[in-house]
Formats: C-alpha cells, sequence, structure tokens
C-alpha cells in the first residue's frame, strides 16, 4: 500500500508531464498503472509498431552515383526530337536498340560469335564502334577477336597502313588479328626483314591475300627468302598472290629475285628502284619462268589509288591512328625546335638536297622494272573482244586499244621525294 501511494503521489503531481503508458512488473506479470484512478491494472499492453526510421526520413538508391556515364544512361532509353512549333518531344527507344546498347558495353564477355546472322552482327560491330570499346588496349582485342573469328573479310578486306608505323607498332596485336584479307598496303613503314607483321604474313590467315605492297620496307634477300618459304616447301602460305610491290628496296638483288619466282599465280610485279646488278638478265628469267613481261609504261596497280580500308573496322582503323596522333601531340615543341635545327642547320639542308638527287639519278638509271602478265594486260585494254567477226579486226583493236592505254598512262609523271618527304622518312 505505501508504494502504491507513492506511485498515486507521483501520477497526481502537477509538476510531472505525460509521458504515456506507465508499466509494472510484479511477480513475473506485466502491470499497467492506471493514471486516472491510480491503481494498477493487469492489462496486456499494446505495443506500437517498430520504427526504423523517422515518418520524415526518405531513401533514394542511386547505382554508380560517381560516375557521370550513369545520369547519361538516365536518358539513352528514349529519342528527343522537336515538333513543327520547337517543343521537345521524346519517346522510348525500342527494346532491340536497348539490348544492343547493352551488348555492345559488355562486348568483350561475349564467348563466341560463330554462327550469329550477320547482319545483327554488323550492327552490334557499329555500336560497339561508336563507344569506342576497340580501342581498349586488353578488351579491345578480345572482342575483335570474336568479330575476325567468325566473319573473317567482313570484318575487313583490305587494309591500308601505308605510312602508318606507329599504328603498326602500337596494335600489332590487332593487326594480327584480321584474317581473309585479299588487300595489305604496308608502304614506307620501315619494317625490316626481322619484323613480326612480315612473319605473320605466311600464316594460313593470310593466305587469302591477293595484294601485296611492301615498297620501302628494307626488305633483303634474307627477307624475302623467309617470306617465300612456305610457298616454295610447303605450298601454302601466300600461293594465292597475284600483285606484288617490292620497289625502292635498294638490299633486294638479283639472289632475292629467285625467291619469287615461286608466286606462280603473279599477275603483276613491281622491282624498281632495287640492287639489281643484270638488269636484262633478270627480265629474261622472269618472262621465261612465270610469264611476266616487261612494262614500258607505270602500272596502274602500283599507284596506290585502289588500295583502301574496306570493311566493317574501317572507322576502327582510323579511330587507332587518331589514338596514336593524340599520343605524340605533346612532342610538337620537339618537332619545332627541329624545324628551327632545319632552318638554321645548313649543312643538313644540303645533304637533303644531294640526297634527292641521287634518287633521281637512281630512278632514271633503273628506271622503270614493273611486270605484267600480256593475257591479263590485254583483258583491262579490250573490253570487247568478242565483237569483231575476224582475227584481223582483233588484232587492229588491240592495237589500238593498247595505244590508247600507253597515251592515257604516259601521262602520269613519276614524283621524286621532297624535303620534306625525307624529314617525314627520316622519324622512322
Amino acid at each position: 500500500q505505501n508504494w502504491t501511494r507513492g506511485m498515486s503521489y507521483c501520477l497526481h503531481s502537477e509538476s510531472h508531464l505525460d509521458t504515456g503508458p506507465i508499466y509494472v512488473r510484479e511477480n513475473g506479470k506485466l502491470h499497467m498503472v492506471n493514471q486516472g484512478a491510480g491503481g494498477i491494472q493487469n492489462v496486456t499492453p499494446k505495443t506500437r509498431p517498430f520504427r526504423l526510421f523517422s515518418r520524415g526520413f526518405s531513401v533514394e538508391l542511386c547505382m554508380n552515383r560517381e560516375d557521370d556515364r550513369a545520369r547519361r544512361q538516365r536518358t539513352d532509353h528514349f529519342i528527343f526530337t522537336y515538333t513543327k512549333e520547337g517543343n521537345l518531344r521524346y519517346s522510348a527507344k525500342s527494346l532491340f536498340s536497348l539490348v544492343l546498347g547493352y551488348i555492345s558495353d559488355n562486348v568483350d564477355h561475349i564467348d563466341s560469335l560463330i554462327g550469329f546472322p550477320e547482319q545483327i552482327a554488323e550492327k552490334l560491330f557499329s555500336a560497339a564502334e561508336a563507344r569506342q570499346k576497340f580501342t581498349e588496349p586488353v578488351t579491345g582485342l578480345r572482342a575483335l577477336q570474336k568479330f575476325t573469328e567468325a566473319y573473317g573479310s567482313l570484318v575487313l578486306c583490305s587494309l591500308c597502313l601505308r605510312n602508318r608505323y606507329l599504328v603498326i607498332s602500337e596494335k600489332l596485336e590487332e593487326i594480327k588479328s584480321f584474317r581473309e584479307l585479299t588487300c595489305l598496303d604496308l608502304s614506307c613503314c620501315k619494317l625490316g626483314d626481322e619484323h613480326e607483321l612480315l612473319e605473320h604474313l605466311t600464316k594460313e590467315a593470310l593466305s587469302s591475300v591477293k595484294q601485296l605492297l611492301l615498297k620501302d620496307n628494307s626488305l633483303s634477300d634474307a627477307g624475302l627468302r623467309r617470306m617465300t618459304a612456305p610457298v616454295r616447301v610447303l605450298k601454302k602460305g601466300l600461293e594465292n598472290l597475284l600483285v606484288l610491290d617490292l620497289s625502292c628496296n635498294p638490299k633486294i638483288t638479283d639472289v632475292g629475285i629467285g625467291y619469287l619466282l615461286s608466286f606462280k599465280k603473279l599477275n603483276c610485279l613491281d622491282i624498281s628502284e632495287t640492287g639489281l646488278k643484270d638488269v636484262n638478265a633478270v627480265i629474261k628469267r622472269i618472262q621465261m619462268q612465270i610469264g611476266l613481261v616487261h612494262s614500258k609504261v607505270p602500272l596502274k596497280e602500283f599507284d596506290h589509288s585502289n588500295c583502301k580500308t574496306e570493311g566493317w573496322a574501317e572507322q576502327t582503323v582510323l579511330q587507332w591512328e587518331q589514338a596514336v596522333m593524340e599520343a605524340i601531340k605533346p612532342q610538337d615543341t620537339l618537332r619545332s625546335r627541329t624545324a628551327a635545327l632545319h632552318f638554321y642547320g645548313k649543312t643538313h639542308r644540303i645533304e637533303e638536297v644531294v640526297k634527292c638527287t641521287l634518287v633521281e639519278a637512281e630512278t632514271k638509271a633503273s628506271g622503270n622494272l614493273q611486270f605484267y602478265k600480256e593475257k591479263v594486260q590485254n583483258c583491262h585494254l579490250s573490253l570487247q573482244k568478242e565483237v569483231a567477226g575476224s582475227h584481223e579486226l582483233k588484232n587492229n583493236k588491240k592495237r589500238a586499244l593498247a595505244e590508247q592505254e600507253r597515251e592515257r598512262t604516259s601521262k602520269q609523271k613519276h614524283l621524286c621525294l621532297t624535303v620534306e618527304d625525307w624529314d617525314l622518312l627520316n622519324t622512322y
């Protein structure tokens, strides 16, 4: 009773604030104190719902908030256009576009594309190319290999890397991943006999190459011997080669020309400005063994106008080149200093002029050493052979067309390398 009276006094105290119901545990039971009557009721209390956070608390779920691309991806699901009145209108993208974008973002995780439809694969390649996935060092190579293994020449059928030695050195493994190429231009790259890319030319992946341009690559007889070994011994490698350019390689001699005689399907050959000693003997040997005739005029197959980068990866190669150019931008100050040395270095400029005149003299002395297969050349010249009724008319037409072709091709001029060209070549 004393304890109850004390509790009642505490409850009826005016200074005490209302703290809600009060519970007392007695003899293992929970009792609620009745504030009005001052007594204790044996009532099971009503528990309040449990709240982890207050009512004003809110949660916002943001994934990759630190990445700015996450914010931009919020609008990737919509296409924004403008109405005639100038109002902004947006529409949702198709499910195919959303899935295509997701796969292209993770293209390096694809296991295989063999048997996948070509039409869809081309769109997937373009989407990944737009995101510059093939320019990444490791994942780009892995993704590119999945496409080249499945589609071969569709990814790239012709590759022109003329005067792009920096691209070759930076993206060598990516270039080696291309398969079923028909045209490859490596002119003016100064590769040399021991370069890994020249060894790759003998592999089965590039047995489909029909046009190979190796002008000005510091090749010698040893390089030609190594390049033609699979064809001479195993009848593999570059056995389908039709056009070969080996001009401006002064280390190639009469011995190296003997290795080229294993290319039985060869239709056009250029060995101008090489280190031949007995030119007349080489001309007769080429004509007797592989049936190529010495051309008195420059051939259009060696003017480097037909060789272009063609295929799905055309823009990819341009992205590689742009990345290399951006990487060497800090060297602009070094180039300006080099230009200043050229301006004040009189001796250096005199040596370059002399070198250019020597090249002109060698070109005039050696002449044009381009060869073609006579039947193939006549097919290009005469487009309507079967129109004439007699053999005499056919021969007259062939002669007339041949004269027209000579007049047209004789207008082409040999351009000597300028001082700027030599400066560019000396940078390699």
